[in-house]
C-alpha cells in the first residue's frame, strides 16, 4: 500500500521524545501552549467520554442522533469495498453504527494517539464485526504514517473523521491537514466528516463550561499528563480552567490559568508563571456548511451531501475528491 500523511506509528520512547519536544517548545513561548493531543492519555479518553454524557455537551449527542438516523444513507454513499481510515477514533461508538450498515467494507483503520485505549477499542470491534478486518494504528494522526495493508484488495479508501475534530486546529492547520487527508484518500476517495456549526454563544460557552467540572478536569488532566510522563512538578491546584468564545474567529478559546505567580520544573527547565498567565490547550472552530465547504475546496474535495439535525447545531458532510483528478497541495 501507499504511504499515507496522517499518522506516524512510533515506539514508546520516541513518542515520549516527541511529548517532551513538544512540551519545551510549547511552553518556551511568550504564549504558552501544550498542543492538543497530549489530552487524550488513558484517562483523558476516558474523561472525554463522560464529557460526552453531560447535559451541556450537545455534540456528541447530536453527532449520535445524526449517525443513528442517517448511517445507512452515509455508507451507501461511502460505498461498497471501502477501506474506512478512522482520524481520532477513541471509543469508535459512532462509528459502529457506520460500520453495521457497510456492504462489503474491506478494512476499518482506527487511528488514535492513546494507544491502551485503541486497543481496548479494536478488540471490542473485532468481536463485534468478525468479518471486517480491523487494523488499528496508534499515533498522531496529523503526522506521517504508513496505512497498514488489508488481507483483501479495496476499491477506494474514505476517510472518517467525526467529532468535529478538525474544529481543534487553526484555520491555517486545518487546511494543511485537510491535504493530508486528500492524499490518504486518493484520487475517487471520500471524506465524511462531522462539523460543528455557529450558533448562539451561550450555548456553546456552556458546553465548555459544564456544571459538573468534568471538562475542566479533562483540561487540568494534562498537567497530570505532562508530570507523569515527563516527571514535571506541575500543581493542579494552581491552574484553573477557561473555555470562552472568540466570536471574531467563531472558536472556543481553552485554557489552562496560573492562579498564581509560580515556577514549574520540567526536565532541568525552570518555566516561570505570572498570576493569571495562560497555557492556550486547545481550539474548537464553529464553522458554517458554506464556509467548511470551501476550505475542504481548497485540497480538492468536492461536497456531495450534508446531514444535520432539526437545529441546525451539527452537520456530518460527504465530500469527494474526483477520481481523475491531481490532489492538490494544502
Amino acid at each position: 500500500m501507499p504511504e499515507c500523511l496522517l499518522s506516524k506509528q512510533v515506539a514508546p520512547r520516541s513518542a515520549n521524545a516527541m511529548f517532551l519536544t513538544d512540551v519545551i517548545a510549547g511552553l518556551s513561548k511568550a504564549q504558552k501552549r501544550i498542543p492538543c493531543k497530549y489530552l487524550y492519555d488513558m484517562r483523558g479518553s476516558q474523561m472525554f467520554d463522560t464529557i460526552s454524557e453531560q447535559p451541556e455537551y450537545y455534540v456528541t449527542r447530536t453527532e449520535l442522533a445524526i449517525m443513528r438516523e442517517y448511517a445507512a444513507e452515509m455508507a451507501t454513499a461511502l460505498g461498497e469495498g471501502v477501506m474506512l481510515v478512522e482520524l481520532g477514533s477513541g471509543s469508535s461508538i459512532k462509528t459502529e453504527l457506520l460500520l453495521a450498515q457497510f456492504r462489503r467494507p474491506v478494512a476499518y483503520v482506527p487511528v488514535d494517539i492513546s494507544g491502551q485505549h485503541l486497543q481496548q477499542t479494536a478488540n471490542r470491534l473485532r468481536r463485534m464485526y468478525p468479518r471486517i478486518e480491523i487494523l488499528p494504528v496508534r499515533g498522531d494522526f496529523t503526522q506521517p504514517f504508513r496505512l497498514p495493508a488489508s488481507a483483501q484488495s479495496l476499491t477506494h479508501r474514505a476517510v472518517y473523521f467525526p467529532g468535529s475534530t478538525i474544529g481543534n486546529f487553526e484555520i491555517r492547520a486545518a487546511i494543511e491537514l485537510l491535504g493530508h487527508v486528500a492524499r490518504v484518500c486518493g484520487a475517487g476517495g471520500s471524506l465524511l466528516i462531522g462539523i460543528d456549526l455557529q450558533k448562539d454563544v451561550r450555548v456553546v460557552e456552556a458546553a465548555y463550561n459544564d456544571a459538573a467540572g468534568v471538562t475542566a478536569e479533562f483540561n487540568l488532566n494534562l498537567l497530570r499528563h505532562v508530570n507523569r510522563e515527563l516527571d514535571a512538578n506541575f500543581d493542579l491546584k494552581k491552574f484553573a480552567h477557561r473555555a470562552c468564545y472568540d466570536e471574531a474567529n467563531h472558536c472556543v478559546d481553552i485554557r489552562l490559568v496560573s492562579r498564581c505567580k509560580q515556577v514549574v520544573h520540567l526536565n532541568g527547565i525552570d518555566f516561570s508563571f505570572e498570576k493569571e498567565e495562560t497555557i492556550h490547550t486547545e481550539y474548537s472552530h464553529k464553522y458554517t456548511i458554506d464556509g467548511f465547504a470551501s476550505m475542504a475546496g481548497r485540497s480538492g474535495f468536492q461536497l456531495q451531501k450534508v446531514w444535520t439535525d432539526p437545529r441546525q447545531y451539527f452537520a456530518v458532510l460527504h465530500l469527494e475528491l474526483p477520481k481523475s483528478s491531481t490532489i492538490r497541495s494544502a
